[in-house]
């Protein structure tokens, strides 16, 4: 009889500890969220005389002592008018209370789409995972701005889980398509990750992490999209692409 109380005791408390830990789990997830979304910024292009407010072109993040930042190289590419004041930034905070940050292309790596900003004034910065890939079923989490800064900066987040590690290769329907850049990528693959998540084409540059830790594993930078760029936002296809964080290790390296 005694034995049976404690069995019973103990499941009681076990079922206590179990409800109380749902709430606490949720409670971690928000504050990871709100410690990435601190080191989370927007891209854009500065241009007073062409643009009344900053014009977004992706996501990036902070990195190192708070002084650079890291995002896609295809959100940087564009060449800046030497005739006007134009000059690339970045946008931290949420709603319109937003800092301007002036920013430096220092390094870039057009092989895996990444390139690195030197900043004018440090910001929160976020810590990069290790080398070794995470495996399929891995659950992640990612944050941007995946519509730009229309009516202010409000970051969002967006959870899934790693899908596959596949070759980062251009598709291409027939050999007619192959162009000479496309078979030398193809001979030279790297590996990135497919996601089972959300991502628009504004999620350019946003920090792919682990919802545990808040630890970057890898850089978004690639949206499936079905037809044009438009229906990325009216009918999303859930998968997504990102570089792997040891890319963006051995470009910090450069330094």
């Amino acid at each position: 009889m005694k034995i049976s109380i404690v069995c019973f005791f103990l499941s009681l408390c076990f079922f206590t500890a179990q409800l109380n830990a749902a709430p606490d789990t949720q409670k971690d997830f928000t504050s990871i969220v709100k410690l990435v979304s601190e080191g989370t910024v927007a891209v854009a292009i500065d241009a007073p005389i062409k643009h009344s407010t900053p014009r977004v072109l992706g996501t990036g993040f902070v990195v190192k002592d708070g002084r650079y930042a890291i995002t896609n190289y295809h959100v940087v590419s564009e060449e800046l008018d030497p005739t006007i004041v134009e000059n690339y930034v970045v946008l931290s905070g949420e709603g319109t209370t937003v800092k301007k940050v002036k920013a430096e292309v220092v390094k870039i790596d057009p092989k895996h789409d990444l390139a690195l900003l030197r900043l004018d004034a440090s910001l929160p910065a976020l810590e990069l995972g290790g080398e070794e890939l995470l495996l399929p079923g891995s659950e992640i989490a990612l944050t941007g701005f995946p519509i730009g800064a229309i009516l202010g900066l409000y970051p969002a987040t967006h959870r899934g889980y790693i899908s596959a590690i596949t070759p980062d290769a251009i598709p291409a329907f027939n050999s007619n398509q192959l162009t000479n850049a496309m078979v030398t990528r193809l001979n030279n693959v790297s590996l990135i990750y497919q996601l089972d998540a959300i991502a628009y084409p504004g999620n350019s540059g946003s920090p792919l992490y682990d919802p545990r830790t808040g630890e970057v594993i890898g850089v978004i930078n690639k949206v499936l999209v079905k037809d044009t760029k438009e229906s990325a936002l009216a009918s999303p296809t859930g998968i997504s692409y990102a570089i792997p964080v040891k890319f963006v290790n051995k470009l910090l390296k450069k330094l």
